[in-house]
C-alpha cells in the first residue's frame, strides 16, 4: 500500500555540488534553511548577505546594484525606532549607527559582487509576489521595518512582471558569470498575514512566472510541490502551522542532496558530521581516558579534512 505521492526527482546530469562548490543562496526565508545546511556540512557558500529577500524585485535590485558596483550613501537610508534603516535590506542589517550601517551595507554589496562573479551555484528562493510600495518615493521596498503601513501602497505583482525581474536578474548574472547553474525553487512557507486565498495566488504567481522561463534557463528544484504534496500533513510544519518544522526542512535538505550534491561529496559530508557531532557531544566525565582519547580521534578527523579542504573551519 502506497501511503504518500512522491514528487518525481532526477539527479543532475553536470556542474553537481561538491566541495570545490561556491554557493550563493538569496531570497526566502527557506534560503536559510538550506543555507544552514550547506554552513553545518562546511560548503563554501554565501547566503542572504542582506538578510531575508521576500519577492523578486528585491533580489532583481540586490543583484542589480552589486553587479554594477553601486554604492550606499545617506540618501539610501532613513532613521525611525532609534535605529537606522535601509529599504533595500533586511532589518538584520539595520544598526543605531549611520555610518556603521552604511559600512556594512556596501560590504555586503561587495561581498555579493564577489560570489555572484565566482559562484558555481545560485540558489533563489522566491517567498512572495506581494509587494510594498513607499509612497513617498513611490518605488518598491524589501522591508517595510515597521514603518505605518499607511506610508505603502500594498500591490500583487502580475505573472509577467515577475518573469520580466527574473529574467533581468539572470541577465545580470550572466554578464558576468556565465557558467553557474541558477536554481529556482518557491519557499513551502505560508505568507498568511496576506490572507489564504491571496497567499495562494501569490504562490500561483510565482510559479507560473518561473515556468515561463525558458526551458535552456530554467532549473527549478520543488521545495514548494514536496512539502504541499509528499509532507501534507501538519506534524510537518513549526508551532506556528506556517513554517515546515526541522523533519520537514531536513526531508527536503536530503531531497535537495539528492538531485544536487554529488555522490562522492556523501563520505566527506559523513566525515564532517562525525566532527561537527563530536564538537557539540557533552561528556558524561570530561577527564576519563576515554573522553580524552574520543577528542584526540576528533581532532585528527578535524586535521585530516581541513588538509584536503583549506576552506573549511570548525
Amino acid at each position: 500500500m502506497n501511503l504518500q505521492t512522491k514528487i518525481p526527482l532526477e539527479k543532475q546530469s553536470n556542474n553537481l555540488i561538491d566541495y570545490n562548490s561556491n554557493v550563493l543562496l538569496l531570497g526566502s526565508c527557506f534560503v536559510e534553511n538550506i543555507g544552514a545546511k550547506l554552513s553545518y556540512f562546511k560548503f563554501k557558500s554565501l547566503q542572504n548577505p542582506f538578510g531575508i529577500l521576500f519577492q523578486p524585485k528585491a533580489i532583481e535590485t540586490l543583484i542589480s546594484k552589486a553587479i554594477n558596483q553601486k554604492e550606499y550613501t545617506e540618501e539610501d537610508i532613513f532613521f525611525y525606532n532609534e535605529q537606522w534603516h535601509c529599504y533595500e535590506a533586511h532589518s538584520k542589517i539595520s544598526n543605531t549607527s549611520k555610518v556603521e550601517l552604511l559600512k556594512e551595507l556596501n560590504h555586503q554589496l561587495n561581498l555579493t559582487a564577489l560570489q555572484l562573479n565566482n559562484s558555481t551555484h545560485i540558489i533563489i528562493t522566491l517567498g512572495t509576489a506581494w509587494v510594498y510600495r513607499f509612497l513617498e518615493s513611490n518605488k518598491l521596498v524589501a522591508n517595510c521595518h515597521k514603518v505605518p503601513q499607511k506610508q505603502f501602497k500594498k500591490e500583487l505583482l502580475s505573472v509577467d512582471a515577475i518573469l520580466e525581474s527574473l529574467q533581468n536578474s539572470i541577465a545580470l548574472i550572466r554578464s558576468v558569470n556565465s557558467k553557474a547553474s541558477i536554481i529556482f525553487t518557491v519557499s513551502p512557507v505560508r505568507h498568511v498575514k496576506d490572507g489564504f486565498i491571496e497567499n495562494t495566488q501569490s504562490k500561483a504567481h510565482l510559479i507560473s512566472a518561473i515556468h515561463k522561463i525558458s526551458n535552456h534557463q530554467l532549473i527549478y528544484f520543488p521545495s514548494y510541490e514536496i512539502m504541499m504534496d509528499e509532507l501534507r500533513d501538519y506534524r510537518f510544519y513549526a508551532e506556528d502551522m506556517l513554517h515546515p518544522n526541522q523533519t520537514a526542512i531536513n526531508y527536503i535538505w536530503e531531497k535537495f542532496q539528492d538531485v544536487w550534491i554529488s555522490n562522492e561529496t556523501f563520505k566527506i559530508m559523513d566525515a564532517v558530521d562525525t566532527v561537527q557531532k563530536g564538537l557539540q557531544h557533552k561528556a558524561f566525565n570530561p577527564n576519563s581516558e576515554a573522553h580524552k582519547k574520543f577528542l584526540q580521534n576528533v581532532e585528527e578527523k578535524k586535521k585530516q579534512l581541513q588538509a584536503q579542504f583549506q576552506h573549511i573551519a570548525f
